[in-house]
């Protein structure tokens, strides 16, 4: 039985819709007739019926279009017609693709497949020659989208009974259909199905055993068939019956249901032989079969708007046996074995089509979720800040980890940890990688800090070619003529010359409104070609993620092919990228694309911003990007999920990880589920960052900020000896001194301050060491209650895994219930010296800002620009709250000096350099190209 035998049945049909179509019963006397009727009228019962069940569903969702896709290979123009009409008449959408009818197995399966990919296209039919029906090519067709029921996978499915979540053959449910009207029941009946295969004979031994009924299946050449057809008193055929067969051998009284009559020539094979009144009736499926293919999109409808609602978590953590001592991070990764990553997906409400995986423990997952899930509420949103950092490290990341093992592993609450990728440099170097520490890590610890799923390689090749096309442009700006770099710009092709879209909104932008290349006047050709790019102001650099000294200054266009082009420039670190804080803030593909296009990378000889849009390049670097832009999934040592994505360095870029990780997380742990994010630095910096930019590119409002701090830290703060990586640590941090403790609160105090400043609710979590005291550890959490912090709690989940911050969890759920008031800091209307001011005052302690003159003179500029709108992103030292970094604890009385101010105009930020010039370059160096990333 081929699969367009499904509506070849149904060519004696009529091609206008039968729903809702009156009319007057025929006289009984005549079967054909009344069965004719019959089949009319149960066809329009069922139209009716689903055009209901589907004005609700699109009464609940008014923008869902429910669209059918009908793959034909071969010549049923009519069939096409009927299904158009039916479909036309309940309300759906039909997409009929045509192949040529010699189309090999594999062009068909590549439609297929086409189609499976297709959000918009939710269901699936094969209108397909006899020969063409192979296995291959049904089960190409994904089971969701299945309308027909010919997969392995529903027919599995109809035979284990789950009826609800399989579409049953449209030829099956309606020969069934007809049996109910014509005998009744055929419980205890015997059922022979000759000529019939594949799926469709499945599909009606499975419905009519589960009637009662006995099934025989035979050909016409069975060599009993004569014995079979007697014995029968249902005859369900699939293809005209031969001449040589008497009809005599059918007994009188049987019900003959044709599922491949020829229609259009009036053959059926039977003759006139039969009298339908008092011996055989014989009917025909018809339009009752398409009425039914209909019924099943409409019921797959149903179940693709089911499948797109939230789903609730069915989590299952991986237990951990922590060892004392605790062995190192590398063992403890190993020593655990993560979940698949398409296991975690499925079990946090991922659909299938919404990660690509990359290997076991990693996969991409799409932004279409946002989509789906539109209309669920956020959960709570925790940002986890600390203390101005140390040598001795304060653990943020430790606690990040440590924190939703705690909620999902121990308490049963629905947890996301949103973190930073590391930058390769940072890994090979001091400060290592990036994954938490002990029992609290994400893991494979491996995968997580080395290449993850190519995210900054992709960077670093948007991020050079664009530095590429700068020096290109000059090269051929120098060296040819205007008509010469436009017919490079503007080339004929196949005779024609055309302007590219981006070409005519840079015509836009000058004030040329013309679209015909040929009409542009020589001085407008002029402009057009000519950006004029001023080689000393360029800001844009190549960049590499590796620590390589030599490369902080070279000299680039040395080969004789430059013509004597050449120029200083130099490596930075590829985090640093502008394109790197654009990938942490943008909203969508769309928005990225945007983004990258207003990236400001030299002036003009005029002082004019010039712009990666200007240089034609836009569409590239979001190519390069399409898929950086999707949060990478992981998981904790407790099988926790993680999205790991983006890491912009928190001075020159604001520090913390995406907006969309966090817009994507907080619709997947539902409305009581946490999403816990790391700001870079202490929270002077990457909390205040964190709320001035990233909250208002993402209208997200924090619920609580955990701030971190250790004993052995705030003893520095307190005025303890220095430290020196590596070097063992001096008794004052090893031994009791509440002192010390004491006198180093003073920066916990002051980090608090900083927070309620946004009206944000604090707990203070303090990472424990075995040689802090009881003493210690009790006086840091009252001086923290005291100076006005929600809660106060010690932390072990280094040493114990989430069984270790479940004080701290339970303290942030709290937290999280209390009246919110967050508010920004400054009005984005103010002048940009004054937003610089409020922030050094009123976050860092300083009296005053100081500018330098050509700060000043940036400034003025950006004003005139029209950048003077963004927000600030202060480039600073991150070891004290001044700009002076042997300044511990709470500086005061100071002058914060302003050396020069820069833009990143993509990401949306203005970025001033503090410090003296001499002292600022250094240590901004430092930072760029040996990647000093927290």
């Amino acid at each position: 039985m081929r699969v367009s035998a499904l509506c070849r049945l149904s060519r004696g049909a009529a091609a206008a819709p039968l729903a809702g179509r009156k009319g007057t019963a025929p006289r009984r006397g005549s079967a054909s007739a009344w069965g004719r009727w019959e089949k009319q009228q149960a066809a329009g019962e069922i139209i009716q019926s689903s055009k209901k069940v589907l004005a609700s569903l699109q009464k609940g969702h008014p923008t869902f279009k429910p669209t059918l896709a009908i793959v034909q290979a071969s010549d049923e123009d009519l069939v096409q017609e009927i299904n158009q009409n039916f479909a036309k008449e309940i309300g759906l959408h039909v997409i009929h693709i045509c192949l040529p009818q010699g189309s090999s197995e594999d062009e068909i399966v590549g439609e297929i497949l086409r189609l499976n990919e297709d959000p918009t296209v939710h269901g699936v039919a094969l209108h397909l020659s006899e020969n063409a029906c192979s296995s291959k090519i049904l089960n190409a067709v994904k089971p969701e989208k299945d309308v027909d029921g010919v997969s392995d996978v529903n027919l599995g499915r109809l035979v284990r009974g789950d009826t609800y979540n399989c579409s049953v053959s449209p030829t099956a449910s309606a020969v069934m259909e007809l049996l109910e009207k014509l005998v009744k029941t055929v419980d205890g009946k015997k059922v022979l199905l000759v000529e019939i295969c594949g799926p469709l004979e499945a599909s009606l031994q499975c419905l009519l055993q589960r009637k009662g009924a006995m099934t025989m299946s035979c050909q016409w050449k069975t060599q009993q068939l004569q014995s079979k057809l007697h014995q029968a008193d249902v005859v369900v055929v699939g293809s005209t019956k031969p001449k040589e067969i008497p009809v005599s051998w059918i007994r009188p009284g049987t019900t003959i249901v044709d599922c491949y009559p020829d229609f259009l020539s009036g053959e059926h094979g039977y003759g006139q032989d039969v009298k339908y009144s008092n011996q055989s009736a014989i009917d025909a499926v018809g339009p009752l079969t398409i009425a039914m293919r209909m019924q099943n999109m409409v019921k797959t409808s149903e179940r693709w708007i089911q499948s797109q609602q939230y789903r609730e978590w069915n989590l299952h953590c991986l237990k951990l046996q922590p060892l004392s001592p605790v062995p190192s991070d590398i063992e403890i990764s190993r020593g655990q074995s993560p979940k698949a990553v398409d296991v975690l997906a499925k079990e946090i409400g991922l659909l299938a089509d919404e990660i690509e995986i990359y290997g076991q423990t990693k996969a991409k997952v799409r932004l279409s979720l946002l989509e789906r899930l539109k209309d669920q509420t956020d959960g709570k949103y925790v940002l986890v800040a600390g203390i101005t950092p140390t040598p001795l490290g304060e653990g943020k990341s430790t606690v990040t980890i440590g924190l939703v093992q705690a909620l999902t592993a121990h308490l049963n609450v629905n947890s996301f940890a949103c973190l930073r990728q590391p930058s390769q440099g940072p890994t090979f170097g001091v400060k290592g990688g990036a994954a938490g520490g002990g029992y609290a890590q994400v893991i494979p610890m491996e995968e997580f800090n080395l290449h993850l799923t190519g995210d900054i390689h992709a960077i670093t090749a948007a991020n050079n070619l664009l530095a590429a096309a700068i020096d290109a442009r000059i090269l051929h700006e120098s060296t040819q003529s205007d008509k010469a770099l436009y017919n490079r710009l503007v080339p004929v092709v196949n005779g024609v010359r055309e302007f590219s879209s981006i070409q005519l909104a840079r015509l836009k932008r000058l004030g040329i409104n013309k679209t015909d290349p040929g009409t542009l006047t020589a001085d407008e050709i002029n402009t057009f070609v000519r950006l004029d790019i001023d080689p000393s102001t360029i800001t844009w650099q190549r960049v590499l993620d590796t620590n390589d000294r030599f490369l902080r200054k070279i000299t680039i266009g040395q080969a004789n092919t430059e013509k004597g082009f050449f120029r200083q420039a130099q490596f930075d670190i590829a985090v640093a990228s502008e394109i790197m804080a654009i990938l942490a803030l943008t909203t969508s593909l769309a928005d990225m694309k945007e983004r990258l296009g207003k990236m400001v990378v030299a002036n003009d000889k005029n002082g004019q911003p010039v712009t990666a849009e200007d240089l034609g390049v836009t569409g590239a670097l979001a190519v390069l990007m399409k898929d950086a832009i999707k949060p990478t999934l992981m998981q904790t040592l407790e099988g926790t999920p993680v999205f790991v994505h983006a890491g912009p360095f928190a001075n020159i870029a604001h520090g913390n990880s995406s907006v969309l990780a966090d817009k994507i997380a907080l619709k997947l742990v539902g409305e009581e589920g946490f999403v816990v994010t790391e700001a870079g630095f202490g929270a002077d910096i990457g909390m205040e960052k964190f709320f001035n930019i990233k909250c208002r590119a993402s209208g997200l409002v924090p619920s609580v900020v955990v701030l971190v701090a250790t004993v052995r830290a705030l003893k520095m703060h307190g005025g303890g000896p220095n430290v020196t990586a590596g070097a063992p640590l001096k008794k004052e941090y090893t031994e009791e001194n509440l002192q010390l403790v004491a006198d180093g609160c003073c920066n916990l105090q002051k980090q608090i301050q900083i927070a309620q400043l946004f009206g944000v609710p604090v707990v203070v979590a303090l990472n424990v060491f075995k040689t802090d005291s009881h003493a210690e550890v009790d006086l840091v959490c009252e001086i923290a209650k005291q100076s006005g912090a929600f809660d106060a709690v010690p932390c072990n989940h280094w040493s114990a895994g989430g069984r270790g911050a479940v004080e701290l969890a339970q303290a942030v759920r709290k937290a999280a219930s209390q009246e919110n008031h967050f508010k920004y800091l400054y009005n984005l209307e103010l002048p940009i010296i004054e937003k610089i001011r409020i922030i050094a005052q009123k976050v860092y302690g300083a009296e005053d800002i100081e500018l330098s003159p050509a700060a000043q003179s940036q400034i003025s500029r950006y004003s005139k620009q029209g950048f003077g709108n963004l927000p600030i992103c202060m480039a600073k030292t991150h070891l004290s709250l001044s700009h002076q970094s042997e300044r511990k604890g709470v500086p005061t009385g100071f002058i914060l000096p302003i050396s020069d101010v820069r833009a990143s105009i993509g990401a949306g930020f203005i970025y001033p350099l503090v410090g003296t010039h001499g002292s600022l370059s250094r240590k901004n160096e430092l930072s760029l190209i040996r990647g000093n990333q927290q």
